[in-house]
């Protein structure tokens, strides 16, 4: 799962929040969203949209590192470490902002053929966390159901509530973006 899977996994990411969680929803140009905080203070975030193309035409733009800066608000460079059976370790760098410093990041990918893409977190800025791409074919194939499911524990003591604002901004955009690219003729 590539930079955008962590890149969109903190700054646009998706995870359904634990009870008790503080819940925003949103809908942006067919992009559901709802996001907040759970008892641990994670940011938790859930998007789902719907893409004009088929699972594996998803899945291959997902895992493109080339294709990460035009999806992923904020994603500056993508690398894949090492690549086994069992998945791939990917490192990225991201700027959320001019004020605060590039954010680097190392992640185990669990890779399952255009169907789902896990990634952990295991070392660099952003410690801890954790998401789900899951991919549904629909429509026969030709359309993709797309559920992103994120949370993580904000870098070098960044206040919850502004990572939650980032997370706000940056998830709808990017699953926007990951439509147009998947949707481009």
């Amino acid at each position: 799962m590539r930079s955008i899977l962590l890149v969109l996994g903190f700054a646009a990411a998706l995870s359904s929040p634990a009870s008790g969680a503080d819940d925003v929803g949103a809908r942006r140009d067919a992009v559901d969203v709802s996001m907040g905080v759970d008892e641990q203070g994670h940011g938790v975030v859930r998007a789902r949209t719907e893409i004009a193309a088929s699972p594996e035409v998803v899945y291959r733009t997902l895992l493109d590192c080339d294709r990460a800066a035009r999806i992923m608000p904020g994603v500056r460079r993508c690398k894949v470490v090492s690549s086994g059976v069992e998945g791939e370790i990917r490192e990225h760098v991201v700027r959320f902002s001019v004020f605060l410093p590039p954010l680097r990041s190392t992640s185990r990918v669990t890779l399952e053929p255009n169907r789902q893409i896990r990634f952990t977190c295991i070392k660099g800025d952003i410690r801890a966390c954790d998401g789900t791409w899951r991919l549904t074919p629909i429509d026969g194939g030709r359309r993709t159901q797309v559920a992103y499911d994120f949370w993580a524990s904000p870098p070098f003591g960044l206040p919850v509530d502004l990572a939650g604002r980032m997370m706000r901004r940056d998830a709808p955009a990017a699953l926007e973006a990951l439509r147009r690219e998947c949707e481009r003729p």
